[in-house]
């Protein structure tokens, strides 16, 4: 594991952030639909403090426990939200993803827009730049299912998006969870497995981060966005150890 010094700890409404010898604890204690409850760990405080561009390597170890509902994962990103910042930035990201059900993130075609993901995002890419003006067409064309087939590809490299999914139970038990980002590609790997390769991926500088949350997100091909906060019975944890972030 990285020194203490590099990690900044968020917690927000329900959500703690407990260090231990070899790693944290991220937990949500309690969570409402009323307000946002975060446990997270990053090693930035702003955008200017991104400091992770490829070649590099993270590794860990992982386990949730409880119902989880809402968000969590581990990976690099661009926070395209700052607290405290209104500006929007179009998303860029390499990480392990996990949603609960209750969202529909449906980027990738042919896989679920929920459940735990091996993903990336580049939206900075100058061709989705290109393709945004028609995004209100683009929206009608794709509500069409043959439309959809045929035209979804050319969206789905424009922004940058390559998924696949995991069996969500891994993350019920302690795995180890690998990212080799290089130029230009990604290597995601579980237990040494690799489970997923994609390219096109942001050149960075980016952040790294590990969460959990309260949220869901419905974003879909077909305009459908839709944004909320999940009420949970009971608490939901994040444990990740063994961090390591190293140069290739």
């Amino acid at each position: 594991m990285q020194s203490a010094d590099p990690w900044r700890v968020t917690e927000l409404g329900g959500g703690s952030a407990s260090a231990y010898q070899s790693g944290f604890r991220l937990v949500l204690t309690s969570a409402g639909s009323d307000a946002y409850s975060d446990a997270q760990i990053s090693d930035y405080a702003t955008r200017t403090d991104f400091r992770n561009r490829p070649p590099l390597r993270l590794s860990l170890r992982a386990r949730a426990q409880g119902e989880l509902r809402g968000t969590a994962g581990f990976g690099f990103w661009n926070h395209a939200f700052m607290p405290g910042q209104r500006a929007f930035r179009l998303p860029q990201a390499i990480w392990f993803f996990f949603t609960s059900p209750d969202s529909d993130i449906a980027l990738a075609q042919g896989v679920a827009g929920h459940g735990l993901k091996a993903a990336a995002i580049n939206a900075r890419d100058w061709r989705f730049l290109a393709l945004l003006p028609g995004a209100p067409l683009g929206f009608l064309l794709m509500r069409s299912r043959r439309l959809y087939n045929a035209l979804w590809p050319i969206g789905q490299r424009a922004i940058g998006v390559s998924e696949a999914s995991l069996d969500g139970e891994l993350l019920r038990e302690c795995h180890s969870y690998r990212i080799d980002w290089l130029e230009g590609r990604a290597e995601f790997a579980v237990d040494g497995e690799v489970v997923h390769r994609a390219d096109g991926v942001a050149k960075g500088p980016l952040g790294f981060i590990a969460w959990i949350d309260n949220q869901y997100a419905v974003v879909t091909p077909q305009g459908r966005f839709r944004w909320g906060l999940l009420a949970a019975a009971g608490a939901q944890s994040l444990k990740v150890s063994d961090i390591q972030i190293s140069p290739l």
